[in-house]
């Protein structure tokens, strides 16, 4: 019989993984080892404790998965997000450091505001909405998702997270969806937005991740047009509306606000210097609401 110990099955798991073109094997390795031993291998442990027969069979197992080309997030079961673990599996999208650009954004321009309502459109996993209720004084935050497979992780990472977030099915393409839900300081949105040609390029591990939640139309763009045309008149005075955004993508959306009559339209970079989040304000100001409220209630005080 093979005595095989936990520093055995790590050097086994990064010999396959290398062999197989796996980008940073090594990390990958710890992550699936930890996985199939049950504790965390990134730090210290005892390399030479024997591993027993079903940590060997479910090492092996998560190493077949991997070198199918079953995405490491999917395998694990959840993945990291501005700190916190979230749930994830097939059907729903893997959160991304480069979404952590739009919280770091959301949080600079809204972080001294109070009893804020915050709208996340294409929530997927919960990721940025249940963020941002944590980082930010929310009042409410709605998760708005069509999926039923994501909207399973959605609510699960919102009790997991004890999160008061309040998860909606429902298509934000649907011209009936803006008028149920309250008016907002800051719409949020990490939409489809990959286009029809960069559709069949995609890595091996990505083609596992639901299309719906990737494919953006022919230029990648359509989401952002119907968003942008649907969901502007549900942001208060002032609002905030913000995407996330493909690389070269940002002339284009920004042009899509500004033509839609927002204002203060910008774009951010990540940390790798590509552009990944543009915003805008509503381009009804706060004075401006007043007045026009007032002349509204004034015009009806005149009917009576």
């Amino acid at each position: 019989m093979v005595i095989y110990t936990y520093s055995d099955l790590l050097q086994s798991l990064l010999e396959y993984l290398s062999e197989a073109g796996v980008s940073n094997a090594y990390w990958e390795a710890r992550e699936l080892a930890g996985a199939a031993l049950g504790f965390n291998c990134r730090g210290k442990f005892d390399a030479k404790t024997q591993a027993d027969t079903e940590q060997i069979k479910l090492c092996a197992n998560l190493l077949a998965r991997r070198l199918m080309g079953e995405p490491l997030q999917y395998i694990i079961g959840e993945w990291d997000f501005c700190g916190e673990s979230f749930k994830v599996g097939s059907g729903v999208l893997i959160p991304r450091a480069d979404t952590e650009t739009l919280i770091e954004r959301a949080c600079s321009l809204l972080g001294g505001e109070k009893e804020l309502t915050v709208i996340d459109l294409c929530s997927g996993s919960g990721c940025i909405g249940i963020t941002l209720e944590k980082k930010l004084d929310c009042k409410e935050v709605w998760c708005v998702e069509k999926s039923e497979a994501a909207m399973y992780f959605l609510k699960e990472n919102a009790a997991r997270l004890n999160s008061a977030c309040k998860p909606l099915l429902g298509d934000v393409t649907d011209e009936s969806l803006p008028e149920k839900l309250p008016l907002a300081d800051l719409m949020i949105c990490n939409p489809p937005y990959i286009s029809a040609a960069d559709i069949k390029k995609l890595q091996k591990e990505v083609t596992f991740e639901p299309v719906e939640a990737l494919f953006g139309g022919e230029d990648g763009c359509d989401f952002y047009r119907e968003i942008v045309r649907l969901w502007k008149s549900r942001l208060k005075p002032e609002g905030i509306m913000m995407f996330e955004i493909g690389a070269g993508q940002e002339d284009e959306v920004m042009q899509i606000m500004i033509q839609a009559g927002m204002r203060d339209v910008r774009a951010r970079r990540d940390m790798a210097g590509i552009n990944r989040c543009v915003y805008g304000r509503n381009s009804v100001q706060k004075n401006e609401a007043v007045n026009l409220y007032d002349q509204l209630d004034k015009a009806e005080r005149n009917l009576h």
